[in-house]
C-alpha cells in the first residue's frame, strides 16, 4: 500500500512570527517556574523560623511576581497583527525575554536572602 506522504515530499510548515504569542509563552512558562520557586522559599525559611516570616515572604513574592509578569504580557498584547510579525522587534522581545527571566530566578532567591538575614536578627 503506498503512502499517503513520502518523507521526501513532506513540506515543512513555518510557523508565523508572533511577538505576542512567544512573550505570552515566556509569562506562562516563568509563572510556573515562580511557583516552583515559591515552594523551595517557603521551605527554606520556615526551616530556619518558626514565625510568620516565610508566608510574609510568599505574599511579597506573589505582590511582586504577578503584576510584572501581566506587565509584560500586557505590553506585548497591545501591540498590532502588523508589528506581532515585525522582525524589528527582536531586540525589544530578547530584552523583555531576558529581564523577564532574570526576574524569575532571581527574585525568589533574593527575598529568601533578605528574608533569611531578618529571621536571623
Amino acid at each position: 500500500m503506498p503512502k499517503a506522504v513520502e518523507r521526501s515530499e513532506a513540506v515543512p510548515v513555518q510557523r508565523k512570527l508572533d511577538w505576542r504569542k512567544r512573550m505570552s509563552d515566556n509569562v506562562a512558562y516563568a509563572l510556573v517556574y515562580t511557583a516552583l520557586q515559591i515552594f523551595v522559599t517557603v521551605h527554606a525559611l520556615k526551616s530556619s523560623s518558626a514565625s510568620l516570616l516565610p508566608y510574609l515572604a510568599l505574599v511579597v513574592l506573589v505582590a511582586a511576581i504577578i503584576p510584572a509578569c501581566r506587565a509584560f504580557e500586557g505590553r506585548w498584547m497591545g501591540i498590532s497583527d502588523e508589528a506581532a510579525a515585525d522582525p524589528a522587534f527582536a531586540g525589544a522581545y530578547r530584552r523583555d525575554q531576558a529581564v523577564l527571566w532574570i526576574m524569575a530566578i532571581g527574585l525568589p532567591f533574593a527575598l529568601t536572602g533578605i528574608f533569611m538575614v531578618l529571621a536571623s536578627l
